[in-house]
């Protein structure tokens, strides 16, 4: 009740404030440092605002409240991890081992995947039922998308949906360990968990080309 009467009072003298404000933008990276440094419970306006060096009131020039900037953190949640991963089941392929490898651009690409930013969510979602609810309805349409692509495949319904949990459930593990390998480590073990992961070695050229787009020299 105190944080929203000070929430009330700052939003009423907002328009009285001149000077920088910084951003939308700002606020939100700002919002999701905090989120990943300390969790959810450190994501509130005061310490964000002496992070920014700035104003509380400069806050609601860009959001109503805190619950609508977690909201933010949400949606740039799931445009990044689930929208991302989605289109990278629907990429171009020629053989579902190339579809695999496509896969698995997200696990090493945080500008396509952002596995830290998954942790703090899920992290996030055991202090509140409507992040759960989230993670749950993220988590399907992420299965969905990649069982699709093993039906596009050939592969039967049932084993789609085997592979599809196990590539996933295999990440969200790494991802909850907070596994950090060695680049050359992971690299060395990518030809194998393709070949379990869909049935199917990739092929050299194929190899070649993801080393490629890692920089990566085996």
């Amino acid at each position: 009740m105190e944080e929203l009467i000070e929430d009330i009072a700052e939003q009423n003298s907002a328009g009285q404030n001149s000077g920088w404000r910084g951003s939308a933008e700002v606020w939100l990276n700002a919002a999701y440092d905090a989120l990943l440094e300390t969790g959810v419970d450190g994501v509130k306006i005061q310490p964000l605002a002496k992070r920014l060096n700035l104003s509380r009131t400069s806050f609601y020039w860009f959001f109503k409240d805190r619950k609508e900037l977690l909201g933010a953190l949400l949606d740039l949640w799931r445009e990044k991890n689930t929208g991302n991963l989605i289109k990278q089941t629907e990429a171009y392929a020629e053989t579902v081992s190339e579809a695999m490898l496509n896969i698995i651009d997200c696990w090493l690409m945080p500008d396509l995947f952002d596995s830290r930013l998954e942790f703090a969510v899920r992290s996030w979602s055991m202090q509140s039922d409507d992040v759960r609810a989230e993670i749950e309805k993220a988590d399907q349409h992420r299965l969905d998308a990649l069982a699709k692509l093993f039906i596009h495949f050939g592969q039967e319904e049932r084993m789609a949906d085997v592979r599809a949990r196990a590539i996933y459930l295999v990440q969200i593990g790494y991802i909850s360990m907070k596994a950090n390998e060695d680049l050359a480590v992971r690299m060395a073990r990518i030809p194998g968990y393709v070949e379990t992961f869909c049935g199917q070695a990739p092929t050299q050229s194929e190899l070649n080309r993801f080393y490629a787009r890692h920089n990566f020299a085996p």
